[in-house]
């Protein structure tokens, strides 16, 4: 009969086309407003940019379908060009963090084996140490000159009108990595089908939430992290407007939040203490925001009371790259401040097309409501597995697609579930099982604390201790012994750190996560 058994194998001409699709209907309608450049573009106008590019790519360069081009740069058009062309084509599009060190960027290169390599200008001497594999045929340095090789070759290539690939769902779209922390990163391979799932994720929480303005979206992610690319992807597939920076600048920020009416924008702990800070903060007015969304881990309260204090609505969401990034999000019922303030640490419940569970550690059975655990997730928008890493990818897939995300959740008798730890960071005290995270969250209600980070380290006598870093706000004091005095009001004594230290800033890997190794190093030297 020819009914195919499986559609997401079945190469389609929509796929990989969500910007050709969106000028479609609304081509004059503003998509991306670049504020590095100050240039607005019209989805027709990205979709004419993406067109010119990808026939460069495949005509002029001769790439083809399952090719990998790596990207190094920061948020900027050329970037969403890539992005653009490349899922038009069939071309794995391979962001690179600038974060990384030489022996990590190198060692990515060498497992992804690109044949292009684009950079911003201002990493080209980096680029010029790296030792690059035999793989790479061609390079693009990318500039804001206004002769660049870019704009001059790549964006003056008449587009060709059959440029567009079929592609399946199944393909691959994107490798993002991730981690890093216990070994080199991972690479995950992000097929359409996951970008095109956390889109209509993204679409459907964002009807049920606060507003009914026109989006209009501020990505504050990196690229280098899915985060970056789902905000844009599916800000485009509801035909809202992206606005872009380049870094995160919480003065620019706060100047677009008036100047281009944002809407809404997500942001992480950090970035949120940054804003408040920033001397601009007490001025501007928060008037047409909808909403602010944070992510990553949760978010403490004190630093959202500056923008609660504002009337801004606060939510928090929850996923990772390997299963989403879109699966929980905290939807108040009725977006009152009260309920909003109550339930700030909470991720809620599971986007529309997500399952979950939350298990035993030893056993994988799920465990009763109220009852710690961890968290299982299964999607369309999970992942197509680690690049060329069978045992970590056999290590993270459990029976019938559920994906384990090594993080400790707690369900209450509402639903709404919490997250209040890693199963992976967990330690031995003494025979005690000890969770770095509730030692940080008790140090971060210290009024002193800005942020935290505490490990187990050695001990000839319990086997592991606990110990922590601290970062103080500004303006505040406190010592060791004030710190850990406080701890013993609030933990049990093997969970209060036998030493505690002070520095500006806490350690992170190259993918911008909290380097815990780099931590346990620190105090066991």
């Amino acid at each position: 009969m020819g009914i195919p058994s499986n559609y997401d194998d079945l190469p389609m001409g929509w796929v990989g086309d969500v910007i050709g699709r969106r000028a479609m209907s609304n081509r004059d309608r503003e998509a991306l407003y670049d504020a590095a450049t100050n240039s607005r573009f019209t989805f027709g106008e990205l979709n004419q940019r993406a067109n010119s590019t990808a026939t460069y790519l495949v005509d002029v360069l001769g790439m083809k379908k399952g090719d990998r081009l790596c990207l190094l740069c920061r948020n900027r058009l050329e970037a969403v060009d890539l992005f653009f062309a490349c899922s038009k084509v069939g071309i794995i599009l391979s962001p690179l963090s600038y974060h990384l060190q030489k022996p990590e960027l190198e060692e990515l290169m060498v497992r992804i084996q690109p044949c292009m390599l684009v950079y911003e200008d201002i990493f080209a001497e980096m680029v010029g140490n790296w030792i690059l594999p035999s793989s790479v045929e061609h390079k693009i340095e990318l500039s804001d000159s206004s002769d660049s090789f870019f704009q001059q070759e790549v964006l003056s290539t008449p587009p060709r009108a059959d440029i567009k690939t079929d592609l399946a769902m199944n393909d691959t779209q994107m490798y993002i990595h991730t981690g890093g922390t216990t070994a080199v990163p991972k690479i995950c391979i992000i097929p359409y089908r996951q970008m095109v799932w956390n889109a209509f994720e993204v679409f459907i929480a964002a009807s049920s939430g606060v507003g009914g303005v026109e989006l209009r979206e501020l990505l504050t992610f990196p690229f280098f992290h899915i985060g970056g690319w789902n905000v844009l992807n599916s800000t485009v597939y509801i035909g809202g407007v992206s606005i872009m920076m380049r870094d995160f600048d919480p003065d620019l920020l706060l100047d677009l939040i008036e100047r281009e009416r944002l809407s809404h924008f997500g942001a992480v702990e950090a970035m949120l203490q940054f804003i408040s800070a920033n001397p601009k903060f007490a001025d501007v007015s928060f008037e047409h925001l909808a909403g602010l969304t944070t992510a990553a881990a949760p978010c403490a309260k004190d630093v959202l009371k500056p923008f609660w204090d504002k009337g801004l609505m606060t939510n928090q969401a929850y996923g990772l790259t390997e299963a989403g990034p879109s699966d929980f999000t905290y939807l108040p019922q009725q977006w009152e401040m009260d309920e909003v303030q109550a339930n700030s640490e909470k991720i809620g419940t599971p986007m529309f097309h997500t399952d979950y569970k939350i298990v035993n550690k030893e056993t994988l059975e799920k465990v009763s409501r109220g009852s710690e655990g961890v968290l299982c997730l299964r999607s369309h928008h999970n992942f197509g597995g680690y690049l060329n890493d069978y045992w970590r990818t056999e290590k993270l897939f459990k029976d019938d697609g559920w994906i384990y995300t090594g993080d400790l959740a707690v369900e209450d008798q509402d639903g709404q579930v919490t997250i209040v730890g890693r199963a992976d960071n967990m330690f031995i005290s003494g025979g005690e099982n000890v969770s770095p995270e509730e030692i940080e969250q008790v140090l971060k209600r210290h009024p002193s604390v800005a942020g935290t980070l505490a490990v187990g380290i050695s001990d000839g006598k319990w086997g592991q201790v606990p110990v922590a870093l601290v970062v103080l706000r500004p303006g505040f004091e406190a010592t060791e012994d004030e710190l850990v005095g406080y701890c013993k009001t609030q933990l049990a004594s093997y969970k209060v750190p036998t030493q505690i230290r002070f520095d500006n800033m806490l350690p992170l890997t190259g993918a911008g996560k909290l380097d815990r190794n780099a931590l346990k190093k620190m105090f066991e030297e």
